[in-house]
This record gives structure tokens, sequence and C-alpha cells, in this order.
């Protein structure tokens, strides 16, 4: 059995493809897990924020 330079050409391809595959996966998976708020979410906050604010400033 002989091993030539395409057969090891191609292994270390493949394994890099695989490689590209299953770590592709993961980091789609954890920055899905790890999602932060928006921009727009955190604004929203804010906003509501001031209008708890202003309500109770107005009550006094």
């Amino acid at each position: 059995m002989t091993f030539n330079g395409g057969d090891a050409i191609f292994s270390i391809v493949f394994l890099i493809f695989i490689f590209g595959i299953f770590s592709g996966v993961f980091f789609l998976v954890w920055s899905l897990l790890t999602k932060k708020p928006s921009k727009s979410d955190r604004i929203e906050q804010k906003f509501d924020r001031i209008i708890v604010l202003l309500d109770k400033d107005k009550k006094e």
C-alpha cells in the first residue's frame, strides 16, 4: 500500500473542512445562547425608566 502526496493533501483538506463545519456550528449555537439585548431594546428600557421617573415626579 502506497501513500502519495495527493492522499495527504486530500486528508488535510478534508480534516480542515470537517473542523470548519464543527467550529461554525459551535459558534452559531454559542452566539444564539449568549445573545445580548439589541441597542433598540436598551434604549426602550431607558425611555421606560424615564417615563416612570417623570410620572413619579408629577405625583409628588
